[in-house]
């Protein structure tokens, strides 16, 4: 079920039941926005539409959109190394029932897209079409290093900065996610496409 919601005298919220419907309806939405479209911004399960013009017009567009069966984007797809050495990664081989190898096996084979953007500058929720369901940590740490790459429930991530976190750490990078001297400051956008690379192996 859909709901769209005045946000403000620009811009309109859609509401939908899950982050699946979310990423096809932002995938259609991006790949052909209506005229006078300023800004689309989606979350885990809203989407956020800044217009110039008209919101009845923009409205009656939303309504007629017919959402992506390909969920994933055609997003610029870039490639982050990872360096395999979290301290989470043999929590998370047990919770997966499988080796630290398969994990990193698994966790560079999947194609990742960014689903949407939050908790800080620069962190964005990537999903993938394989199936992740990772506990976040019983106890978050109070100091996360900028870099670190983590998964939580269906996401993986990369720490933009040094800050608390519960997700399990599996390894690090140093692409620098967020730099506000760049244009965009952040790396990771929405509908973006990833692929981690093993930066531990020759």
């Amino acid at each position: 079920m859909m709901r769209i919601l005045p946000s403000g005298d620009r811009a309109l919220l859609v509401e939908l039941d899950d982050l699946d419907q979310v990423l096809g309806y932002y995938a259609a939405l991006a790949a052909d926005p209506p005229p006078e479209v300023v800004d689309i911004v989606p979350a885990a399960r809203t989407i956020l539409v800044t217009t110039r013009g008209d919101l009845a017009g923009l409205s009656r567009s939303l309504r007629e959109l017919v959402p992506a069966r390909d969920r994933r984007t055609s997003g610029e797809l870039i490639e982050i190394p990872v360096v395999y050495d979290g301290a989470d990664l043999d929590d998370v081989a047990v919770l997966l029932g499988c080796t630290r190898d398969d994990v990193v096996a698994r966790h560079t084979s999947a194609s990742w897209t960014v689903a949407f953007s939050g908790f800080a500058p620069g962190f964005g929720y990537l999903t993938s079409d394989g199936d992740w369901n990772i506990p976040r940590r019983t106890s978050p740490r109070t100091k996360v290093p900028a870099g670190a790459v983590g998964l939580a429930g269906e996401f993986s991530g990369v720490y933009p900065r040094e800050s608390p976190g519960g997700w399990q750490l599996i390894g690090r990078t140093s692409v620098r996610t967020f730099d506000a001297s760049r244009e965009p400051a952040a790396l990771l956008h929405p509908g973006r496409r990833v692929r981690f690379v093993d930066a531990g192996r020759g």
